[in-house]
This record gives C-alpha cells, structure tokens and sequence, in this order.
C-alpha cells in the first residue's frame, strides 16, 4: 500500500470522484431496498398466515353444530325376567355410557396425568405443551411430541374422524381447527361434561369403546369397581389401541402403566402406599386368565337371530325407518331390547338338543356337506366348483367302508359319517382342480350334522316365544339357517286339524261325533288321484267318528270331511291361523299355474310347505280357547335416551269359537293317549297332553304339535336334502323330554283343560254318530260303540242309532236264519246295517242280504231294528268326572312310530251274548 504524499492525495482523490460517490450511494440505495423488502417480506407473510390460518378457521365446522357426545352404543338384550342375555354390536358401537360421577376418581386422574395434566387449569389448549413440542421438534427434527389436550382428543375423534390424514399439510389444518374449536368448546361446555365424553369416547382396543366396556373386556366388572392398578391398565391403552393392549401386548401396556402411575404419585393424586399396592399388583396374570375363559368365538343365539329380523321388520312398518336406518339403530343405537325369552326354558331346550342320546344312531352323526370353490385360472378365467362337481370327481369311488350314505349302495355321497375322510378327499379334489398359475378366490366346506331338527315353544296366553331351537349342531354364524322360523317343510298330518276339522267343527255343522265311512279305495274328488291310506296293511276301518279320524289320523276320513268344508273354505281358516306361506295361486317357471286350495291340503301338501314357528302359532290359537295372538319375541324397545321406542301389544283375534277349541283339544288328548302319538305322554308328572303327530311320505319330515294347559311346542325333525329316515319315534320322545322337564322346572301344578260353558255331553253310537241304543249299540258284536262324546251347545244329535240291527243268523250259512233253520244252528246278534263297498273292518258285522239258503222256509221276523222316535238324551252336565271319559274303546297302550295308528277304536265282547264271532264270520 502507497502511504506516500503522492499516494495520499491520489486515494482521496478517488475517494470524492464522482463515480466513487455514485457506486457507493447505489450500494446503500440498495441496502435500504433490501431492508424495505425484507420487512415487506415479513409484513406481507404474517398477514398471509394470518389470511391462512383466518382461512382455516373460517372453514372449520360451526361450533354450533358439533355434536361431541359419543355416538354409537350396544344394544342389550334381556329376557323375560330383565336378565342380560346378549349384546348386540356394530361397528365402533361396543360401547356403554357412563357418567363421571360414577367412576372412581383415581380412573379419570390416570388418564389426565399422562394425557393432559393440566386439563383443569388451560381452555382447551395447553400452550406451555406446545412449545414443549415445538421445541423438541426443532431440536429433534421428529414432530411427534404430543402436545393435544383432552378436549383436542375428543374433537379430533368426534369431528375430525380420527385425524388420519395423509401428508403434513392437512395435519396441519386439522391441528389449527382442532385448537380453534377446543377454545369455542371449552366456553360452551363445562370441563367434567367434556372428561365425560371422553372417557366414554376413547377407544380402548379389543373393539372397545369407553371406559365402561373396557373394564367388563379386561377384568369383568364394571368401572367403578377398578382398582388403582387396573385403571391405570386401562389408561395406558387410550396411546396406541392396537400396541399398548393389554392381552396381545402386556409388556408394552405395562411399561405405559407404569408411567401413569409414577405421574399418579408425583401429581398427587394417589398416596405412596396407593401407589405400592399398584405397582405389586399382578394385574396382567388377571387379564389372561379371563381371557383364556372368554376368548371363544361365539354367535347370536337362534331366539336373537329372529329377534332381530322381527325388530328389523317393526322398526320399518311401524316406525318409517329405511333398512339401514334400521340395522344401525340395532347395532349401535344402545336400545334396550326386553324379549320373550324365558331362560330356563331355553337351558332346557339347549341341553336336549346338545345331548346325542336323544337322536338316531346313539354315537353315531351323519353329516351333510355343502361345497363351493372358486379358482382364477392363469389366463385370467374364473371357474366355479360346487357340491356336485366334486360328487362327480368321485363317482367312480367305491365305499367298502360304507363312511359315506348312498341310496345306490356304496358310493360317495354328500352324507357321510367320518369328517375326517371327507377332508381328505376335499384336499385332493382341490389339489386335482388348481393348476400352476391359478388362484384360489374363495373356498367354503360347510359340514352340517343330520338329520336336523327345530323346535319352538310359544305361551299360548299371550303369543310370547319363550325359546327356539333353529338347528342341532354348533352354530357357525349369525343369522344363518333358521329351521324353526325360516324354513318351510311340509307339515303332514299336523295341518288335518288345521285345515280340515277345525272348519269341520266351527262352521260345517259337523261334529265330533259324525261319522265317516273309511272305505274302498278312494280318490281326490274331481281326480283320479287315490288317496293314500294310512295303514302298513292297506286295510280301512269302517265307520269312524271324525274323533277317530284325527287320533288314528286316517287320511280317508280326513279327506272325505275336507270335501264338505271346501279347499276354499279350509285356506280361509288357515290364513286367519297366521300362516303366511299357503300359495294362493301362482305361475311358475314352466308355465304352470300351482295353488294350496286344493283338497291335498287337507293332509298338509303344500306347494312351499310351512315354518315351525306358524305351526306352533296356529296350534297355540286351540290352546287359547281359539284366540289366535301373533308370535312376538320382544315386549318392549327402550331407546338410548329411555324413551320407549316400541311396544308389542299382542295382536289377537278370536278365529274360532271357544267350544270348537276344546273339542280339537279333546279329540287330540286322544292322540295322545290311544292314538299315534302316545310315546308323548308324560310319565314323570301329571299333566294333560293334546296334540297331534305328523309326516311325509318316505318319513322326510316329522313332526308334533301339541300343548299342555301351560305351553304350546312343535318339534319338526328330518335331513336338510330330504332322506328316508328309518327311526320316526325319536321326535316325540324328544318333545316329551323337553316339555315334561319345563313343566317340572317351572314347578307347575296340574290342571286339566278349561270346559267352557258351551259344552255338553251325549251318549252317541260311534258308528252313527246318532244317539246310541241300549242292547243294540253296546251289544255290538264289533265291540261296544257307546261313549260319551262332547258337544257344542244346539249341535249334539237328537235321532237314535239306525245302523244297529239285532237279527238271527243261521251258523252254517251264515246268512239270516229262516223258520227252517234247526234251532241250535241259530244264534241272534248286532250287526250293521250298511252298504259295504269294499273289505273293511266292519265287513264281518255287516247285516247279511239274504235269508238261509240251506234250511229254505218262511223269513220269520228275526230282525229287530231301534224305534225311530228322537230322544234327546243328551246332558248338558260338563263336570268330566261325571260319566264323561270317552275311552270306551280298548287302549293298546302302544306308539305305531308312523303317523297312524293300530286302534280300530272298537271294544271288546262284553260276554253277554252266547255266541262266538268267529260264528257269524261271512264267506
């Protein structure tokens, strides 16, 4: 550097030159500019934050109309006796409200140490928390310091669905809201209400909701019963559901837990000695071992499978409500469902129908598979196999072993006996069908033991449903296949009292006591369709009273009484009866026209068949003096708020009259008793049974309808795809076991059927129908014909008997005896006055046409018939220990395990006649 004098001047000189003076005014110019531009920066930026987040608060939702109160809550169903039986659960909706004032104060401190300390000091956001965040944010560079309050948390689940967004930029926005909204809360809401909320809000894993679930899920009681160390338990959940739960992650949930309780101790809110008996508490030993106990997979019971259809169907038609308003009122509405269910009766049931003894085949269950595979080959196609692709692939299979039941002999078949040995050939039959390359979209093997079997047990004074039976077996889904209210089968001899006698009695005009002949062969009327009859030996009865017709269920009788009530007349009935599946009339597929009003109704051919729980419901209407009531399962819905919802008043019409309800009750006692279903009869206490047995053909489906004075119960029982079934007694004895035990249960005395005023009694002829006839009727050589038959008022006969002769019978010829015949060749009898078409029972009684053609001479008066005058010899007396028991027959005492019997309902030979039968026998 120049310090000379020279140098000096030259460096002022350039100094103070022009173009000096001029860089440097510029460099400062711009200097300044930059500070102006800076601070504009600056001023323009907060005013953009502030339009930003001014922006973000604008569009935040209106505090008035957030709604911060949990939503979504369990529905609990009781039975009849306000017992919890079931809880129904939807989506986030595991949840039970519980109010602060309740819970333990130590329960809501766990949460408030560890998740907002100070929540009772800030107003809705705790600032000191965010700058702690904030500050290890930037030091850190990790932004995962939690610095939300309580009411932040609440507003995040109950506004911003979780906070679950995707990038940095809508957290952001969401944290700004959030922050706005806790302050506006906080003013509108005092800080208990929003702990409140919260505590009932949080999700507390296991599919849990609020803190009242959570405790009954952990330790099985309620929260206000929590220890110090199980609330802590509890509160160290609320972080991470998923992680910090207790069952799956004990040890991540501990070392939470035992930082809420230091937090605890050190906030004061527990004492040291509160806190030590914490931290020593083996609580997680606890939590396994309820677990272990209630980690099974289990489904809704059959009763609240129907439950909810019919809850589903009354909230819809009563109320307004669409199907999926519907279904999430069930599921998370928090209703308080009061059902029908008696849960004794229901136990009852369970354990008949989980004891293998009481079906065919002790030790031995048949199963039924249904299959269904679905494979995305290589190329992209899409194959689907079922069922019978794979009876296919082994149809060339021999079965020495005889595992698998086939009609054609040892072949495979969808019934088999070793579960085992099925599996083994599903595995082949897939490993032979997937190739390299294709996927497997889908498989489901379901093995479905057989045969089945439905029962449902209704209290007939009221409609109630008091317990079902859908299937055998373990349930494996909710809502599936529910034989007793949704399967339909045909009902068999159980609908001729529906169909047939019932209108029969109530409006035809006819009686118990008429009288069909069971004879011939005989056919639909207008076909040429014969009907079936109902003994093993092709043979008919005769004369019978309608009494007989439904006790030894004879299809004849039953079919010729239908043809004077008329198929139109009978469906009518039948409608009014609560069963919903007849088919007026309907075109099917391939053009044909099919109804139910057809005579084949009356013994129960229907074109889609009909449920148990309609059955039940029809025959519960005899029961109850003829008053149909409709079947419920619930008496009342109580709404979240407590407001009832819905009440199911029972619906109830008189379909019949009151007497002809006893009369099919009396007649049907019969059955019971003498006729084909005495295998039902109770043996261990004393109580009247009325009802009525049924099938199809090849045994597919049978059935027992039937009450006492109590309940009314119809079992059905028989294979899915229908199968011959070789044992037919099982049913009843099943119906037995389980009603004789309620009865017992329910400790309930003995009484016999009510007799209502409008009854009266006669002494009738059972082969006229008619008054009977002293020494004719009773002298029958038949068997005595008289009993005491019951009758609504204005309706028991008033002729006598004209079916009974008394006539002299030659012994060799076997025709009337004439003058000629010797006097030891003559003995004298009753016989029938009748026209026979056919061979019947009555055919050796039946009055001979012609006179003695051996011992020739004049016809003599050897004939005596019964005057013809009326008598009305009727009593109108109804106490039945007065002469009233109508078993004048003989009882065989015996159950033909078919749906008919062997009682020809005839008596025997009182002595007083000194001939033997075997005389009189025609050629």
């Amino acid at each position: 550097m120049d310090f000379s004098k020279k140098g000096i001047e030259n460096k002022q000189h350039h100094i103070k030159s022009t173009s000096r003076r001029l860089v440097s005014k510029t460099r400062i110019t711009l200097f300044r500019l930059c500070i102006v531009v800076f601070v504009a920066c600056i001023i323009v930026g907060a005013f953009a934050g502030l339009g930003f987040v001014k922006g973000l608060i604008d569009s935040a939702p209106d505090i008035a109309q957030i709604d911060v109160v949990p939503q979504g809550y369990t529905t609990t169903v009781y039975d009849r006796e306000g017992n919890e039986i079931e809880y129904l659960v939807g989506a986030h909706a595991n949840r039970e409200y519980v109010y602060l004032k309740d819970l333990p104060e130590y329960l809501k401190y766990c949460f408030i140490s560890v998740e907002d300390e100070r929540f009772y000091q800030h107003d809705g956001i705790d600032v000191r928390g965010i700058f702690r965040a904030a500050v290890i944010g930037l030091t850190t560079g990790r932004f995962s310091e939690g610095a939300s309050t309580i009411t932040q948390q609440l507003l995040k689940n109950q506004v911003f669905d979780g906070g679950r967004e995707a990038t940095f930029f809508e957290r952001l926005e969401r944290k700004i809201q959030e922050q706005y909204l806790a302050v506006q809360l906080e003013n509108k809401l005092d800080k208990d209400t929003i702990l409140e909320y919260y505590l009932n809000n949080s999700n507390l894993g296991s599919g849990t909701y609020g803190v009242e679930t959570a405790a009954k899920k952990y330790f099985n009681k309620n929260a206000k019963d929590l220890t110090l160390s199980e609330s802590a338990v509890i509160a160290a959940i609320a972080q991470t559901p998923v992680y910090n739960n207790p069952i799956n992650y004990p040890e991540k949930n501990e070392v939470r837990k035992n930082e809420i309780l230091k937090e605890m101790l050190k906030q004061g809110h527990c004492s040291q000695e509160e806190y030590d008996v914490a931290m020593e508490d083996d609580v997680y030993s606890r939590i396994q071992s309820l677990n272990s106990k209630t980690d099974t997979t289990s489904y809704y019971s059959y009763f609240v499978d129907e439950l909810i259809e019919q809850v589903m169907s009354d909230l819809q038609t009563k109320l307004g409500y669409t199907e999926a308003q519907a279904s999430n009122l069930i599921y998370s509405g928090g209703l308080d469902i009061y059902t029908t269910q008696d849960s004794t009766i229901q136990g009852i049931c369970d354990d008949a129908y989980s004891d293998e003894s009481n079906f065919p085949d002790m030790g031995v269950s048949y199963w039924e598979l249904a299959y269904a595979l679905s494979v995305e080959k290589a190329d992209g196609s899409t194959i689907h196999y079922h069922t019978n692709d794979l009876l296919d692939y082994y149809k060339d299979y021999d079965d020495p072993d005889r595992l698998y039941v086939d009609d054609n002999g040892s072949k495979f078949s969808a019934l088999f006996l070793d579960k085992e040995d099925m599996q083994a050939k599903i595995d082949a039959f897939r490993e032979a069908m997937v190739e390299e390359g294709d996927t497997i979209l889908g498989e489901k093997a379901t093995m479905t033991i057989q045969p089945q079997s439905s029962f449902v047990v209704m209290d007939q004074s009221n409609g109630e449903v008091v317990a079902i039976i859908g299937g055998r077996g373990e349930k494996e889904g909710n809502r599936t296949l529910n034989r007793a209210t949704n399967t339909y089968r045909q009902p068999g001899s159980t609908f001729k009292i529906l169909s047939t006698y019932l209108p029969a009695l109530d409006t035809v005009g006819l009686t118990l006591a008429s009288v069909q002949d069971d004879a011939a062969p005989y056919y639909y009327p207008g076909t040429n369709r014969e009907v079936n009859n109902w003994t093993s030996s092709n043979s008919y009865k005769g004369l019978v009273t309608l009494r007989q017709g439904i006790y030894d269920s004879m299809n004849i009788v039953t079919v010729k009484t239908f043809a004077k009530v008329t198929p139109q007349l009978g469906y009518d009935y039948l409608t009014k009866l609560g069963i919903t599946s007849l088919v007026e009339s309907r075109k099917e597929a391939d053009g044909r026209v099919v109804s139910d009003i057809n005579y084949p109704m009356a013994l129960g051919g229907l074109t889609d068949g009909v449920s148990n729980l309609e059955l039940t419901g029809a025959y519960a209407a005899i029961a109850n003096g003829g008053v149909y009531t409709k079947p419920v399962f619930y008496t009342k819905i109580v709404a979240h708020n407590g407001k009832i919802l819905l009440e199911n008043k029972p619906q109830r019409e008189q379909v019949m009259k009151e007497s002809t309800a006893f009369l099919l009750t009396s007649a049907m006692e019969d059955v019971v008793t003498k006729g084909t279903g005495t295998a039902i009869r109770f043996t261990k206490i004393d109580m009247p049974v009325a009802g009525k047995t049924g099938s199809t053909s090849n045994y597919y489906d049978l059935w027992f309808s039937g009450f006492t004075p109590y309940y009314t119960a119809t079992i059905w029982s028989g294979f899915d795809n229908n199968r011959l079934q070789s044992n037919t007694l099982y049913p009843k004895k099943l119906w037995k076991t389980i009603m004789e035990q309620i009865h017992i249960a329910k400790n309930l005395e003995t009484k016999d059927f009510t007799i209502p005023d409008s009854i009266v009694t006669a002494k009738i002829c059972t082969k006229s129908g008619k008054l009977a006839v002293d020494g004719l009727c009773n002298e029958y050589l038949g068997g005595n014909s008289v009993r005491v038959e019951y009758f609504a008022k204005g309706t028991a006969p008033t002729e006598k008997c004209d079916v009974h002769v008394q006539a002299s019978v030659c012994t060799v010829s076997h025709d009337l005896a004439t003058d000629n015949c010797p006097v030891n060749k003559v003995k004298t009898g009753v016989f029938l006055n009748k026209e026979e078409t056919g061979k019947t029972a009555d055919t050796p009684y039946v009055l001979p046409k012609s006179y003695c053609s051996i011992h020739k001479g004049q016809a003599g008066s050897n004939i005596n018939t019964p005057g013809t005058g009326t008598d009305p010899n009727t009593n109108t007396n109804t106490d039945p220990d007065t002469n009233m028991d109508p078993d004048t027959g003989t009882d065989p005492d015996t159950d033909p395990n078919t749906d008919s019997g062997t009682n020809t309902g005839g008596g025997t030979d009182d002595g007083d006649v000194n001939f033997h039968i075997s005389d009189y026998l025609l050629p």
